[in-house]
């Protein structure tokens, strides 16, 4: 469901005439919202009609005469797979071949791109919705391409159109011999009305959607160094500027003395900008050199001084009080625990995390002798940044031609409301006086301490028990920022509940008579984002942790003791039980092993993992995990399996080691040597990808795996030290 302020856009969105103030307002009101942070309902799935339909030679797929075709993807590519996942349907119903295709980004039409998922109002990535939003449309565009070439094809060889057969990227009638490339009818198939009514393909007839054997058609550009990130991005003159950024968040810029920066070969200028100072130079080494050596003030009188241990201590502190709103209520949590024998009761505690993905933030900006503003960069939300390179550089937006680059992980990192390092580029571009083109490239120090961090949470749970030993009450209490909050998005916030700090939580599946999930909003000045998987990240090792020991208490095995709180859950169920049967959950693990499981839905997706682990002089080793997953239809099986182990690395890393910590306001981690993603030892020695068989609508999976790993480590570890894991990373708790 969208909230109500969102639904007043969709028409002015997706109309092509509205004004270019009306595109500025709209994108900016709605896109990041959406991006990540807002989840449709299971029931919203794309609806697309035939009859509006874009043309999809205009729109979604250009074939050269040579039989090349271009796919232009609504989705934005950083290693999920989204570009894979598209081309995968194109060729479905188009009737290609792999070894034809090409994938671009496409941008500039909210209309053919805008994200089903979340109201069309935006196009985006984020919130694992690539398929749900492409699933119907680019099938139907793809099929509706195959036509129109039959179409053509049938007129120019005067035959009927049913005998006429399109595979591996050829158009064929058999009874007069008679053969062609695309190339050959792409011309006059473009000039066709769309057809009215766009058959698709039955399941039974797939030959491309859910193969297993297919594998991804990009990873050799990513082995062998042939892809083009931005930072391989090479144009006459470019220029390349790096950042200095005020080290506590909130400061700003007072005065700076760059004389000797400027007397260094190569750098070619130092300029202000609202986000902080850059330098320009001709190369990076000269830029880094530059920057050394420029002297900035910073006016701190607003900023943030406090560090994450006083923080956190406050978090905890306002844990132990009413919530300020409550995202659930059922029954009358608040009574039964008051008046219960027994309360069982557990405190949480969430650190920040960085993204850290392999690539540091950057982009390019260029405005050609015509007028037009390019940028090059990682556009998870291609309306905005759009938007915002047009305001910056006074231009209508209509002028802004984006390139979308493929980027070296997310996480959604570039989903950002004010488009920082878009905005960066664009800013120093127009004060150097648009004299050359300027790729801004963060440093890793750049992008550890810049902010934008999964925000830190404090959950306090209690619970109490029937005689049975199922709980009859339980109440969670979650303390932490909001990513909207404050923001142009802050509509999103209803009776006082941002749902992406509470998801996870809300939607608890278990079957509990009284149930209450509150929320309290705090007031710092940390920027916080969207991370991969968003409040899953912490609702589902604090809900997965308590309901384990929940089980301990009640003498229960910890799965069967799920299973029996979900009665009416069959996705969950489903998972669960496939999960503990491929893991031999009814068999005793061997001496010195210890199991733990955890099951969460997020995404729309369903996913169960089972942990096998041992200790070694308080050292971790993780010898197996088992993971079942229900995503709907498997469109590209290897994908998922691949998605699922990179989730499962990336959820074990944040757990295991990773934590940004400030002092007085300042960031301490600068790098991988002190923010500690997975090392390559520490990564499970097998890994075993399920996937539930299904014919409903396919959701997503680049973030849902990534939730259940900390639980499941977290009480296998509760098996072998007999103690519940309740603050975060592990290894500053327990394994230090």
């Amino acid at each position: 469901m969208l909230p109500k302020f969102l639904q007043t856009l969709t028409s002015a969105q997706a109309s092509p005439d509205f004004s270019r103030r009306g595109f500025l307002i709209a994108a900016t009101a709605t896109s990041v919202g959406f991006a990540i942070g807002f989840r449709p309902a299971a029931a919203a799935q794309p609806t697309a009609k035939s009859d509006t339909l874009p043309n999809p030679f205009q729109r979604y797929i250009a074939i050269a005469e040579d039989g090349h075709v271009t796919i232009f993807s609504s989705q934005f590519d950083m290693g999920q797979g989204s570009y894979h996942g598209i081309a995968t349907l194109v060729i479905e119903e188009l009737g290609g071949s792999w070894e034809q295709i090409t994938i671009e980004g496409g941008f500039g039409d909210i209309a053919a791109y805008g994200n089903v998922a979340w109201g069309g109002v935006a196009q985006g990535t984020g919130g694992s919705t690539s398929m749900v939003t492409s699933w119907v449309r680019y099938r139907q565009a793809a099929a509706a391409a195959r036509i129109m070439l039959v179409k053509a094809a049938a007129k120019a060889w005067s035959v009927p159109e049913a005998e006429i057969t399109v595979a591996d990227g050829k158009i064929q009638h058999t009874a007069s011999g008679k053969t062609a490339g695309f190339g050959h009818f792409a011309k006059e198939a473009a000039t066709q009305s769309v057809p009215k009514e766009i058959p698709l393909k039955a399941s039974s007839d797939w030959t491309v959607i859910g193969n297993t054997k297919r594998t991804r058609y990009d990873a050799e550009g990513k082995t062998n160094g042939s892809q083009i990130f931005t930072s391989d991005v090479q144009l006459p003159g470019l220029l390349t500027a790096v950042m200095i950024h005020p080290p506590r968040f909130g400061a700003t810029l007072s005065s700076f003395e760059a004389a000797k920066a400027k007397a260094v070969k190569g750098v070619v200028d130092v300029v202000a900008i609202p986000r902080g100072v850059a330098i320009v130079a001709q190369d990076m080494w000269s830029a880094l050199k530059g920057r050394d050596l420029v002297t900035v003030t910073w006016d701190e009188s607003k900023a943030e001084k406090r560090g994450s241990k006083e923080i956190l201590e406050s978090y905890q502190k306002q844990a132990l009080q009413p919530p300020q709103a409550l995202a659930r209520k059922d029954g009358d949590s608040a009574a039964i625990l008051e008046n219960a024998e027994e309360v069982h009761e557990a405190l949480f505690t969430f650190p920040y995390l960085a993204h850290a993905a392999m690539e540091p933030l950057n982009a390019i900006a260029h405005k050609t002798e015509d007028g037009i503003l390019e940028i090059w960069g990682g556009h998870q939300i291609p309306d905005l940044y759009q938007a915002v390179g047009a305001k910056i550089a006074g231009l209508d937006p209509r002028k802004v031609r984006l390139k979308t680059m493929k980027t070296g992980g997310g996480f959604g990192r570039r989903a950002v409301g004010d488009a920082d390092v878009i905005s960066e580029a664009v800013a120093i571009a127009k004060a150097i006086g648009w004299k050359a083109p300027v790729k801004v490239q963060w440093t890793r120090e750049n992008d550890m301490r810049g902010g934008r961090y999964r925000p830190a949470y404090v959950h306090r749970l209690r619970a109490s028990l029937g005689k049975d030993g199922k709980p009859v009450a339980w109440d969670n209490h979650i303390v932490g920022q909001s990513i909207v909050a404050g923001t142009p998005f802050s509509g999103m916030i209803q009776n006082g509940v941002d749902h992406t700090s509470v998801e996870g939580a809300a939607n608890l599946p278990y079957a509990i008579p009284n149930l209450s999930v509150g929320l309290t909003t705090t007031d710092v000045k940390v920027p916080v984002l969207w991370w991969r998987s968003v409040g899953s990240t912490h609702t589902a090792y604090a809900t997965e942790m308590f309901i384990d020991a929940l089980a301990v208490k009640a003498g229960a095995d910890p799965v069967a003791y799920r299973l029996d709180l979900l009665q009416d859950q069959p996705r969950h169920a489903a998972v669960l039980r496939l999960a503990a049967e491929k893991a031999g959950w009814d068999q005793k693990p061997a001496p010195g092993r210890f199991r733990g499981v955890a099951l969460h839905k997020s995404f729309e997706s369903y996913v169960a993992q089972i942990a096998e682990i041992s200790l070694e002089e308080n050292s971790l080793k993780v010898h197996k995990v088992v993971a079942a997953v229900d995503v709907g239809v498997a469109i590209n099986p290897d994908i998922i399996k691949a998605q699922v182990e990179g989730s499962i690395g990336f959820g074990l890393g944040a757990i295991l080691e990773e934590e940004i910590t400030l002092l007085e306001g300042k960031v301490e981690q600068e790098n991988y040597d002190s923010y500690t993603p997975l090392r390559l030892d520490q990564m499970p020695t097998e890994i075993e990808v399920h996937i539930v068989e299904s014919d409903a609508s396919p959701t997503g999976i680049g973030e849902p795996a990534v939730p259940p790993i900390g639980p499941a480590i977290a009480n296998a570890l509760a098996q072998a030290k007999g103690v519940h894991i309740h603050t975060l990373p592990i290894r500053t708790q327990y394994l230090s």
